[in-house]
């Protein structure tokens, strides 16, 4: 599958577009869209263009680790919320940091899981579980995992949004 104008809207209004690298809220060196990785550093700009290939080449990532990870047939909401969730909250690794793959104890996560046993319902209710960082509850992440449930669900980029920026 791949990501619907739909999942994109809700990525790019939550991540919006910066063209010179920032700290984002775990401290992590960010630009574009929400572009991170060994080639970002503080001081640095990229042109609108570039910020859009970085972005169409990160979701193709995401797509792909979405695509690997999940067993059971998905609506596209349901995809387009989960690439949206590991965009933002990333894969995870083992030791490392939770994400929607693997967790740091090397489980995977609950919505994974409940996603693979095809309780969408479960599912659902995991999104607002992870709205933290630094473990400190983000009204920006709050916004954000309501937005991405509305798309799971099945509502439309803007119907989400309009969730999100309803939540909290």
């Amino acid at each position: 599958m791949k990501i619907s104008a739909n999942g994109l809207a809700v990525i790019k209004y939550f991540e919006s577009c910066r063209l010179s690298a920032y700290f984002d809220s775990g401290g992590v060196p960010t630009i574009g869209w929400g572009h991170t990785g060994p080639d970002v550093r503080l001081g640095m700009t990229i042109t609108q263009a570039r910020a859009d290939e970085l972005l169409c080449a990160d979701i193709a990532d995401h797509e792909r680790i979405v695509s690997d990870a999940v067993t059971v047939p998905l609506t596209q909401g349901q995809f387009d919320a989960l690439v949206s969730f590991c965009f933002n909250v990333g894969p995870g690794k083992k030791d490392k940091k939770d994400g929607l793959v693997t967790l740091a104890s090397g489980k995977p996560s609950t919505l994974l899981r409940r996603v693979n046993a095809g309780d969408f319902n479960a599912a659902r209710g995991q999104f607002s579980l992870w709205n933290k960082a630094g473990g400190v509850p983000q009204r920006g992440l709050i916004r954000r995992r309501a937005a991405e449930c509305a798309l799971f669900i099945g509502m439309k980029g803007a119907d989400a949004i309009a969730v999100g920026r309803s939540a909290a």
